[in-house]
């Protein structure tokens, strides 16, 4: 018997469970974009509004532009896959 024969098992094994893994966290995100397609700002913190520099006044946020909610990256993916889709069938 060859000392191979015994470790080649647990690692397909563990291979396998590693994407097993991976696909549902995958699968998992995408259901998250496709139901929730906003999240919270994070550097707004959801507020919508920044303190200012001087005198601390509040000021719209950049990044939301004072929604307070920013697009997923993965909606963003999945809105990319879906116009290119769309081009395709005209």
């Amino acid at each position: 018997m060859s000392p191979l024969a015994a470790t080649a098992t647990p690692i397909a094994s563990t291979a396998a469970g590693f994407l097993l893994t991976l696909a549902a966290v995958t699968l998992g995100y995408l259901g998250v974009c496709w139901v929730r397609p906003f999240r919270r700002c994070r550097r707004c913190h959801g507020t919508g509004r920044r303190p200012g520099l001087i005198l601390r006044t509040g000021r719209t946020c950049r990044r939301c532009d004072g929604t307070g909610e920013h697009l997923r990256p993965g909606r963003t993916a999945l809105n990319y896959l879906r116009e290119l889709h769309d081009k395709s069938n005209r």
